[in-house]
C-alpha cells in the first residue's frame, strides 16, 4: 500500500546543534549559576518527562542532588534558548518539506515539553510548516508510547499501514512507529544506533532530502 503521509522526528533528524549538546548544558548551568549538570543525568531525567509544559522539573530533578540556590527555572530557561539558537536544519529540510507537501500529508512528532519544542520550531521558521504538528509535552505519553503515533495518526486522518514514520531513534522512532502499524524509516548518521531490522529503510542524514522522495516512491 503506497503511502499517503510522511511524519518525522525533529532533533536529530530534520534538525540537528551546530554545538555539543554537553557544552550546552554547561553553559546553562554557568548562565543561571547551577553546578555543573551530567548530560547522562539529565537524558534520563528527560526520559520521565516527556509530557510536561517546560523542562523546569527535569532540572528540578537534577537540582535536588547538589547544594545549590540555583532556580530549576533559570537553568530550563538558559538551557532552552542556548539550544534553540544552536539548531539548524539538515541539508535540504525545508525544500523537502515543501517538494512532500506536494503529494502527502506531512507530520511532526517530536518528544519533549512543549514550551522548549515550540521555541526550536519558531527558530527554524517551521511553526505550521505541517499538516500535524505534534509535542509530546502536551499529549499523554511520550514515543514510543503508542498514543503518541495514534494522536498523530488522528491529527493526519491516515492508517498507519499508509504512514511512514521517519526517525533515529531506534527506540523510540523505529520500534515506536512499528508498534502500531506505521512504516518506519531509519536515519542513519557517524554515531547513530545500527540499521534495524523493524525498519522498512534506511536514510543517511546527510542524503535525506535528495534520497528520502526515491525511498517512498519504493514503498
Amino acid at each position: 500500500m503506497p503511502p499517503t503521509a510522511v511524519a518525522f522526528d525533529l532533533d536529530d533528524t530534520l534538525a540537528v546543534p551546530t554545538r555539543d549538546r554537553r557544552t550546552i548544558l554547561r553553559e546553562a548551568a554557568q548562565v543561571a549559576g547551577a553546578p555543573p549538570l551530567s548530560r547522562q543525568a539529565y537524558l534520563a531525567a528527560h526520559a520521565d518527562c516527556l509530557t510536561e509544559e517546560t523542562r523546569e522539573p527535569i532540572f528540578a530533578a537534577l537540582l535536588s542532588d547538589h547544594d545549590t540556590s540555583a532556580s530549576p527555572a533559570a537553568v530550563a530557561r538558559a538551557y532552552r534558548e542556548l539550544t534553540a539558537e544552536a539548531l539548524r536544519p539538515v541539508p535540504g529540510a525545508e525544500p523537502l518539506l515543501d517538494r512532500l507537501q506536494g503529494t502527502y500529508r506531512v507530520g511532526l512528532l517530536t518528544n519533549g515539553p512543549v514550551v522548549a519544542q515550540h521555541d526550536k520550531l519558531r527558530e527554524l521558521g517551521w511553526s505550521g510548516a505541517f499538516d500535524a504538528e505534534l509535542v509530546t509535552g502536551s499529549l499523554a505519553a511520550g514515543k514510543p508510547d503508542a498514543q503518541a503515533f495514534e494522536a498523530l495518526l488522528s491529527e493526519l486522518d491516515t492508517a498507519p499501514a499508509e504512514t511512514v514514520y521517519v526517525g533515529d531513534d531506534v527506540h523510540a522512532d523505529i520500534e515506536g512507529a512499528a508498534g502500531v502499524g506505521m512504516v518506519p524509516i531509519q536515519v542513519l548518521f557517524e554515531g547513530s544506533a545500527d540499521p534495524h531490522p523493524e525498519a522498512a529503510a534506511f536514510v543517511d542524514r546527510d542524503e535525506l532530502a535528495t534520497a528520502l522522495p526515491g525511498v517512498l516512491d519504493e514503498l
